[in-house]
């Protein structure tokens, strides 16, 4: 089923308000164009068949008001020859084609309304055919950008995310160092305690063995001393 159902429908259309309501406004577009090309072609195919209809009248009416002019000629003749009731017939056939010719004539200004009737409208369905094509190519160039800094968008969001990923294994590589180095400096201070500790414990050792060793002394002089 097309966009519109009717050649009012298209004409009298409101394209802005008819795409602002479409989930898919590219897609819409194109059906609304299609249809419209499709209801131009019936239009100018209409506008045909009623053009070649006039042509049609126009000769039968140009045979027409031929046969009524040789009819008068008849009805003048018939009474010159004082023939009055073949002048009196002649005329009858006069008044009979003058009839169709009338009539035909009426047809002939309907046609001609009618004609007058569809050029506007092929003018008003071409001008919204330009608006809808101008529309779509404008919609289509919209859809083009915005597939286009989507796909940059992302491509940038993946190399930031990258990036960024980058940039935090380095500067925790870089914390890592530094922390390194700060530890390397507390084991550095943790050893010189211990060391200190150490030696303080190798003194205390140091002094009580020295004070051991005075006193052996000590005893062997006094042993000696008393030996002699």
């Amino acid at each position: 089923m097309g966009i519109f159902s009717r050649f009012s429908d298209i004409v009298n259309s409101n394209i802005n308000a008819i795409l602002d309501k479409a989930e898919d406004p590219e897609k819409l577009v194109r059906l609304m164009i299609q249809e419209m090309e499709d209801t131009l072609v019936e239009v100018r195919s209409t506008a045909a068949r009623a053009i070649a209809d006039r042509k049609e009248i126009s000769r039968s009416l140009t045979s027409l008001e031929q046969e009524a002019r040789d009819w008068q000629a008849k009805a003048e003749l018939a009474l010159d020859k004082e023939r009055e009731d073949l002048a009196k017939a002649a005329l009858a056939e006069k008044a009979r084609v003058v009839a169709a010719a009338d009539s035909l004539r009426k047809q002939q200004k309907v046609i001609g309304e009618g004609l007058e009737k569809l050029n506007d409208d092929i003018m008003r369905l071409e001008e919204k055919l330009v608006d809808a094509k101008t529309r779509q190519q404008a919609i289509s160039a919209r859809h083009s950008t915005a597939a286009r800094h989507l796909e940059a968008r992302k491509r940038l969001h993946s190399y930031r995310i990258d990036d960024a990923f980058i940039k935090f294994d380095q500067f925790e590589k870089r914390i890592d160092d530094l922390e390194a180095h700060a530890e390397s400096y507390d084991l550095g201070v943790k050893k010189d305690l211990k060391n200190e500790f150490t030696d303080l414990e190798n003194e205390d050792a140091v002094a009580k063995e020295l004070r051991d060793l005075k006193s052996k002394r000590a005893a062997q002089k006094r042993g000696g001393s008393e030996a002699g």
